[in-house]
């Protein structure tokens, strides 16, 4: 896969699992029809290319809402946990750069830039908890608010005992189970 478009095989087959992750959960996306998302997505080849990055880290990316506004069809990571290619990652490059020893390969905020998605906010995350049950025994950094950045911080979200917590830990730890969820607009 080139850096920013694929093969006509690879546009085929990343087509292929979006549409029938999309068939098999209608509840994420009852209104909408599939034959649209697919036309956006043909116009839009970079966007697709993003969609097979999701993909490639195990981010299972799916159709969740669609934005009268921009026209813009929103898919979110929709894996039941954090995506695996995208674990054990700190919060930003300030953390990353702080840490003395024992550094993590990147930083969610960088591995998002890379990839081309931003990392879900507070209130995506509690809109795709609303679309099923996620994070049940992972957990995923959240887009931090600069109030909570600036003294160190930052959040993340799991689900545990039928309830979305937000949690806070400092923006420089890192663990196994804990990565990110992204969102495109298409």
């Amino acid at each position: 896969m080139s850096k920013s478009l694929l093969t006509g095989a690879e546009q085929t087959e990343i087509l292929k699992i979006l549409e029938t992750r999309f068939e098999e959960n209608k509840n994420r996306h009852e209104d909408i029809q599939w034959q649209d998302v697919r036309e956006k997505l043909e116009e839009n080849p970079e966007k697709l290319a993003v969609l097979a990055k999701m993909e490639a880290t195990g981010g299972e990316p799916d159709v969740v809402d669609y934005d009268d506004e921009k026209g813009s069809y929103i898919f979110f990571d929709c894996s039941p946990e954090s995506p695996k290619g995208r674990r054990s990652l700190c919060y930003d490059r300030e953390a990353l750069d702080s840490r003395k020893a024992h550094k993590p390969k990147n930083s969610a905020i960088d591995m998002s830039a890379e990839m081309g998605i931003e990392i879900l906010t507070e209130e995506q995350y509690s809109f795709l908890q609303k679309l099923g049950e996620y994070d049940l025994k992972t957990s995923s950094w959240l887009l931090t608010p600069h109030r909570v950045r600036n003294l160190g911080g930052a959040i993340f979200g799991d689900r545990r005992f039928d309830t979305v917590f937000i949690y806070h830990n400092g923006a420089e730890s890192y663990y196994g189970a804990r990565g990110f969820r992204g969102c495109v607009r298409v």
